[in-house]
């Protein structure tokens, strides 16, 4: 007597001959519901990414606003009557002591302004609950204002010395609604960045039908080597690219006055970020090749030549400079991941069989 199936039973048989029967429509289908999926949880991402995009910002605004500080200094060397003045932190300072504090930007104390640059007599005490900081020595004339003596100064004892940012370190907008649209914009990198491995999922759940049972065993670790890759790759870029090639831009600018658009920064510091992203998802595509017997180290050994071209082709695309350095920094990470995709191949190739030959 014939048992009868339950739907649940069909269904992981009916998914795994899936790819041998589904039609050309039906794969179209299938890529849109992936695409609408993928959409939703990038969306979803987005919403989120909107209620901390100012902390975004001021993250991915730190190379570019130090590298400004630093094109604008004045380097001199540090001297005096006797030969052994230096700079000191400001918790060096003892309580009485005093001397001139310079506002670094422009800044509000009550309803006053105070203009960047201005200069003040200051003294540090303790305030009426014992706590330590820096006061005005001396009232302050604001416009038609007046700060009187004793008011607290924006300040920590705390802060390095090399902290201080410069005058005219903030970057410029020039629309009343470019301010929206780039915390828009960076919500969105942001949400993207957030999505890889959903959406790395869901590519693969598109390509696993056309591949052997056995392979679609690989989904797991290939999701979890991308993700860390493209983590690690965007902050190689973020904290060891672009520091020397803001650096390097801007010190070619050093003639003229700089006013440096957020939004033409934005789309240039996202762009190197998710390259190198993108770049580091080397060894995980590897991975996978061999795993399924399409890529090995012997394959990658013999073809060193062209791949090195092609490398320095697309660190040269990707570098923002055309100086050899910076592009070299581009291209030295490549070749060492190249290195690490042999090693991956080496370790992991497999003659690609089918899931009888492999059991």
């Amino acid at each position: 007597m014939a048992s009868t199936l339950t739907k649940a039973e069909i269904e992981p048989e009916r998914e795994e001959e899936l790819g041998g029967q589904m039609s050309f429509l039906e794969h179209l289908d299938e890529l849109r519901r992936r695409l609408i999926r993928s959409i939703l949880f990038v969306f979803v991402a987005f919403v989120l990414c909107w209620f901390v995009s100012d902390y975004i910002y001021n993250f991915l605004a730190i190379p570019i606003r130090r590298a400004l500080a630093e094109a604008q200094e004045r380097q001199l060397p540090l001297g005096g009557l006797t030969g052994n003045e230096r700079i000191l932190s400001l918790d060096s300072l003892r309580e009485g002591e005093a001397g001139r504090y310079v506002f670094a930007e422009a800044t509000k104390l009550g309803s006053s302004v105070i203009p960047a640059g201005t200069s003040v007599q200051a003294r540090v005490a303790r305030d009426a609950q014992g706590r330590l900081g820096l006061f005005t020595d001396e009232p302050i004339i604001a416009g038609p204002t007046v700060i009187p003596k004793g008011v607290r100064l924006p300040t920590e004892f705390d802060t390095r010395p090399d902290a201080l940012p410069g005058i005219d370190d903030k970057l410029i907008v020039t629309t009343a609604m470019e301010p929206f649209s780039l915390y828009v914009k960076v919500s969105l990198y942001a949400a993207v960045c957030l999505s890889v491995p959903f959406i790395l999922w869901q590519i693969w759940a598109f390509v696993s039908p056309g591949l052997y049972p056995h392979e679609r065993a690989y989904a797991l670790p290939f999701i979890l080597l991308s993700t860390i890759s493209f983590v690690i790759g965007a902050a190689f870029a973020y904290y060891v690219i672009f520091p020397p090639a803001a650096s390097y831009l801007l010190g070619l600018g050093q003639d003229f006055r700089l006013l440096l658009r957020a939004s033409d920064y934005f789309d240039f510091i996202i762009l190197v970020m998710l390259g190198m992203g993108v770049v580091f998802q080397m060894p995980a595509v590897t991975y996978i090749l061999a795993r399924i017997g399409l890529v090995s180290a012997r394959l990658l050994i013999r073809i060193w030549r062209p791949a090195l071209i092609v490398i320095l082709i697309a660190a040269a695309v990707l570098s923002p400079t055309n100086d050899v350095p910076n592009m070299m920094l581009f291209a030295a990470p490549m070749i060492v991941l190249y290195i690490v995709s042999i090693f991956v191949a080496w370790i992991f190739g497999k003659e690609r069989v089918a899931e009888e030959e492999a059991a």
